[in-house]
């Protein structure tokens, strides 16, 4: 992590604001690329203060950043907070929002466990009450689940290639970040900082698996994602989650499919592609709604679902909305060429016991 005796440049987060970022939604102009980086170095020094800070924070929010600033940011993030800890397998990187759920279920612990259970090693991460939201993400589920979660990079890395599941909690592993916490509680409202931390990709995975609400973020997370000098991401896969989350709402779910191009020439047939599309879950067999996933406790509630779901005693909506998630893990990493084939391997091992098996295995990490 930077220190705050170190030199920068010519751009305090204050010029920035008076003669860039500041001037309002429409009248302000964006960053280049190193007075970004300048920016968020600073910013991990711990160098503004809480004014400049919260300033600087809300004015990015209202220009809105593009996937230049956005990209600049993550790879400071990568460079100098983030503790990468990478499994021997390639697994799905997770990276929810981190500010978590706070009504209905959270599945990506259960549908996690089922595609590591059905081959595809999946690894997630998260904070704990991260602002604003400061509701249930993966740590809490996986809290409530008897699953140590408070591990070191190493440790999580371990994990993953002795269960197939692992969890990287950003305390141990994005300490900048979390360092950030107390100024974000005082802000109120969401920061680019909500965005880049879910993209931080601690164990170095090929792949990632995010949410977003509208389709216009995840073209702008997978522009990022190729403007980054430090992302290894050859595959994004996102969806209009439930909450944001990466949780596959029933009925109609927008999803987006980014492709990194193989060659280094972006005019070649090769370029990378994006696609979009949608998935409707009746056609898998899944008559429910959003509000049919509501819980009372989302921790307490989705730990108990995701133990029946595992163990076989829950074969309800639940269960299928868990099976169907872990099929797009499955799908994601190309272990299944379809949805449906991910979808079938999702219920074999939950029938057959292996996915309750390796909620066994991490209780006894």
């Amino acid at each position: 992590m930077s220190t705050p005796t170190r030199e920068f440049g010519e751009w305090p987060l204050k010029r920035l604001l008076t003669e860039l970022v500041g001037s309002g939604p429409k009248s302000a102009d964006d960053m280049n690329r190193e007075q970004a980086r300048e920016a968020f170095q600073r910013i991990l020094a711990g160098e503004p203060d809480d004014l400049t800070l919260g300033a600087f924070w809300l004015a990015n929010r209202w220009k809105k950043n593009t996937p230049e600033e956005l990209a600049a940011f993550t790879d400071v993030m990568r460079e100098e907070s983030v503790e990468v800890a990478a499994p021997d397998c390639d697994p799905v990187d997770c990276g929810a929002n981190y500010d978590g759920k706070h009504t209905s279920a959270l599945l990506g612990v259960g549908a996690g466990v089922v595609a590591a259970a059905a081959g595809t090693p999946v690894v997630t991460h998260s904070g704990d009450r991260v602002p604003t939201q400061k509701a249930c993400a993966y740590k809490h589920v996986l809290d409530e689940l008897g699953v140590r979660t408070d591990l070191e990079p190493a440790e999580s890395a371990e994990m993953v290639d002795e269960t197939g599941f692992g969890f990287y909690y950003q305390p141990n592993f994005n300490s900048g970040i979390d360092a950030l916490y107390d100024r974000r509680d005082q802000m109120g409202v969401r920061t680019f900082v909500n965005t880049i931390e879910t993209l931080a990709n601690p164990a170095g995975a090929s792949v990632h698996l995010g949410s977003f609400y509208h389709l216009a973020f995840a073209k702008k997370t997978t522009d990022l994602v190729a403007e980054s000098a430090h992302l290894e991401f050859s595959r994004v896969i996102m969806f209009q989650g439930m909450e944001g989350y990466d949780d596959i709402r029933p009925g109609y779910t927008k999803v987006a499919e980014w492709e990194r191009a193989s060659g280094d020439d972006p005019d070649a047939e090769d370029a990378d592609s994006f696609e979009d599309y949608e998935i409707e879950t009746a056609n898998y067999g899944m008559d429910f709604e959003s509000e049919d996933l509501a819980v009372d406790a989302v921790e307490a509630d989705s730990a108990a679902i995701t133990e029946a779901v595992l163990s076989g005693e829950r074969t309800d909506h639940f269960a299928d909305a868990i099976a169907l998630n872990a099929a797009v893990r499955i799908y994601a990493r190309r272990d299944a060429e379809t949805l449906e084939e991910g979808l079938e391997r999702a219920r074999d091992v939950i029938a057959d016991g292996t996915g309750a098996a390796v909620l066994e295995e991490l209780r006894a990490f």
